[in-house]
């Protein structure tokens, strides 16, 4: 593209992906947007002015009205910097002052072995930097974008906004506004209903551009805390309806962020990364020569549909969960007494239920919360001390962890450990526990350590690590049950407080991962809060929710098919002994979605419903593999009230070479009477098993699978396999 107002200052071919960078002629200012390789015919050129109803009324004496302009792909303020206007005090700090001196200095090319990487150099003559990284590992389906700050002043520079990603020119297959066509996406998340999918038109959000350009139009939304999806998933989507385009982000980062969706023009841009001053309560003092990188971000750009886009975002998050211990690579079963005792293990049950899953194939079995509270004490506001409440475990927790080994399997344990309760001593610790304003911060029942203080660290050394390692446990449950707020005291601010503790949690875990290298960890935040890229790369799974035994569970468990990755997705399946065969096989097959965790009357089962449990965990153990390393597409015929489900969902997840599929279907309460169709691709196919082996709703004619009308709150999984 080249106009007098800009150049392309740079194209690259990323896989499939096109990164272009323009270059404003006067101001220096480089723009980033991107586009599918496949689709670089369609792009258009841009009208340079307006020429509105309203615009030509205008007297001669105003100026033309651009159409547009280069937006940033740094988006930086400093404190002492003017906002940009055009009423977005309040609502923006994007496109401040302190960009208006940042010009383009250089872009360098880096190529590695199997990598490659584009630093953008801007600088202003009032003593700051910004590095512009782009990076590409070569065969993935989205891109890393992070953003460096430089002080090179005399001076301390105080930071109020830095983005990790800013993507403008949307849509670029448009000359126009592209009315009518361009739709933002989100996923909200609340306790035990995480991943409800929303879509809006930018109509609908009010996004559409003002007749003269002024006055801009933002959607800025996240969340503030530790607990990183409380509202929100960390992720955008923006679709072009007219071309069957996306675009998305998401971001690596397990404290208080924002995305926005901002205009003031004909281009929609999009942006990401710590909550900033207005959102987030965060400022951050460079020092002279010092400087301070954003979270990552992944971006990825496609033709095609929501489920395309959000494979390729979270396959960006496949390397680090290859490095889990190996007796995670076969995805085995496990199994959770907390739906069993529900905060009350003793050893004679505990051993009870291993007998019990001895040789069954389950592989892990987790000890959850209340073994270290006293007697008459709550398992909810005991944590900090971590002693093993002898009444429950009389020869010690861990003859328990060796009982669990004797009959095959890997055993586990709870631990809250990030924070304290108030039937503890020390929950009182004031130094030790974060505080805001000088005082410590108080959640209900629970405060917080502070793991900026080494006592803390040391304290949790010998409380969770050499417990671990002298007890014999290769499993931890990380559970975290609130969240801090906006923030603590410590640091120049309150949000960088929060980000400095965020990243000393972070850095515990590592610890935990050094010492023990074999040790299975699982993040759970009430479920499923913590479900975002920077905590699941430390853990090799995370609970998917708190929907325990609800009917909803294969709703939420079907959506986060577009967040995470299946394999680490941590699905309850809970028996109970009342339970009839149909219920059975409901919750079971929910498990099919993810990891699949038993739980409940696991001990008191007949030897009818017991059988059933088995065959469902050796048909996983066949179809692991396509759990592991596939490509998910959800096809969803229900309602909107998720506690009340209606309707009929199948998710397909495809083989990583094409050539088999797990079909995982639920009905819930008046499903349609015509069934579902779902279109595979060309080949001969045909089902080669299925949970429960009589299951007889589905056949294959051609290339289309046909489900019948199940029963409703039925639960089956197929197996398809291609000569």
């Amino acid at each position: 593209m080249s106009t007098e107002y800009a150049t392309r200052l740079s194209l690259f071919q990323f896989g499939d992906m096109l990164v272009e960078y323009l270059l404003a002629t006067d101001s220096q200012t480089v723009g980033l947007r991107m586009f599918p390789a496949s689709m670089v015919d369609k792009v258009v050129k841009r009208r340079e002015f307006l020429r509105t109803h309203e615009s030509l009324l205008l007297p001669d004496t105003f100026p033309p009205m651009r159409a547009w302009q280069v937006e940033p792909l740094v988006q930086v303020k400093l404190t002492s910097d003017a906002v940009s206007g055009g009423f977005s005090q309040g609502i923006t700090l994007r496109n401040s002052a302190t960009l208006s001196s940042l010009h383009y200095v250089r872009q360098e090319v880096v190529e590695g072995k199997d990598k490659t990487e584009v630093v953008t150099t801007l600088r202003s003559e009032r003593g700051y930097a910004c590095e512009h990284h782009v990076s590409y590992r070569h065969g993935d389906e989205a891109i890393t974008i992070q953003t460096l700050f430089r002080n090179e002043s005399q001076e301390i520079l105080s930071l109020e906004l830095l983005a990790s990603f800013s993507l403008s020119g949307l849509t670029p297959f448009a000359e126009d506004d592209a009315p009518n066509r361009l739709y933002l996406h989100r996923f909200l998340s609340s306790w035990s209903a995480e991943g409800r999918h929303l879509c809006q038109s930018l109509e609908e959000l009010n996004l559409e551009r003002s007749w003269s350009g002024h006055g801009v139009r933002t959607e800025r939304f996240g969340q503030v805390g530790s607990m990183p999806v409380r509202g929100y998933f960390p992720f955008i989507g923006v679709e072009d309806r007219a071309e069957g385009v996306f675009w998305g982000a998401q971001l690596a980062w397990a404290g208080s962020w924002q995305m926005e969706a901002y205009r003031r023009d004909d281009q929609l841009s999009l942006s990401g990364g710590l909550a900033d001053r207005e959102f987030g309560h965060w400022t951050k003092n460079v020092a002279p020569a010092e400087s301070f990188s954003s979270p990552l971000a992944y971006v990825s750009t496609v033709k095609g549909d929501l489920d395309d886009l959000c494979q390729r975002l979270t396959s960006m998050q496949v390397g680090a969960v290859d490095q889990a211990p190996l007796s995670e690579q076969s995805l085995p079963v496990l199994a959770n007494e907390w739906c069993t005792t529900w905060g009350n293990p003793e050893h004679v049950r505990m051993v009870e239920i291993a007998k019990r899953l001895k040789g069954s194939g389950a592989k892990y079995f987790v000890i959850d919360a209340g073994w270290y509270r006293d007697d008459g004490g709550n398992w909810e506001f005991s944590q900090g001390e971590w002693k093993p409440n002898r009444n429950l475990f009389p020869q010690g927790i861990a003859a328990t962890a060796a009982a669990i080994r004797e009959q095959g399997l890997i055993p586990g344990i709870w631990f809250e450990f990030e924070v304290v309760g108030n039937q503890s001593p020390l929950f009182s610790s004031m130094t030790s526990l974060l505080q805001r304003d000088g005082f410590p911060v108080t959640a209900g029942q629970r405060r917080f350590w502070d793991f900026r203080d080494p006592w803390v660290r040391e304290h949790l050394r010998e409380k969770v690590i050499s417990q671990l390692r002298d007890s014999g446990f290769g499993y931890i449950k990380v559970d975290y049950n609130e969240t801090i707020g906006i923030g603590v005291d410590g640091a120049e601010s309150l949000g960088e407080g929060l980000r400095e503790h965020i990243l000393a949690v972070q850095d515990f875990f590592r610890e935990m991962r050094q010492e023990l290298p074999d040790l299975v960890i699982e993040v759970c935040a009430s479920g499923g809060h913590r479900l975002e890229p920077s905590m699941l790369a430390l853990a090799s799974m995370g609970s998917f929710s708190d929907a325990h035994e609800s009917l909803e569970i294969p709703i939420i468990a079907a959506n986060l098919h577009r967040l995470i990755l299946p394999r680490q997705s941590q699905i309850w399946a809970v028996l109970h002994e009342s339970d009839s065969h149909q219920r059975l096989t409901y919750s079971l097959a929910a498990g099919f979605l993810g990891r699949l965790c038993l739980s409940g009357e696991i001990d008191k089962l007949d030897d009818e419903q017991w059988s059933l449990v088995q065959e469902a965990i050796r048909f996983y153990d066949k179809v692991a593999h396509i759990i592991k390393n596939g490509k998910s597409r959800l096809y969803q015929q229900i309602g909107t009230a998720w506690r009340y489900p209606q309707g009929i969902q199948t998710v397909m997840r495809l083989s990583e070479n094409g050539k088999q599929a797990l079909v995982v279907v639920h009905a819930f309460s008046k499903p349609p009477s015509n069934g579902i169709d779902i279109l595979l691709t060309d080949g001969n196919w045909k089902i080669s098993n299925t949970f429960p082996a009589t299951n007889s709703s589905a056949v294959i004619t051609g290339n289309q699978l046909r489900i019948k009308t199940p029963n409703e709150f039925e639960g089956f999984v197929l197996w398809l396999v291609c000569d």
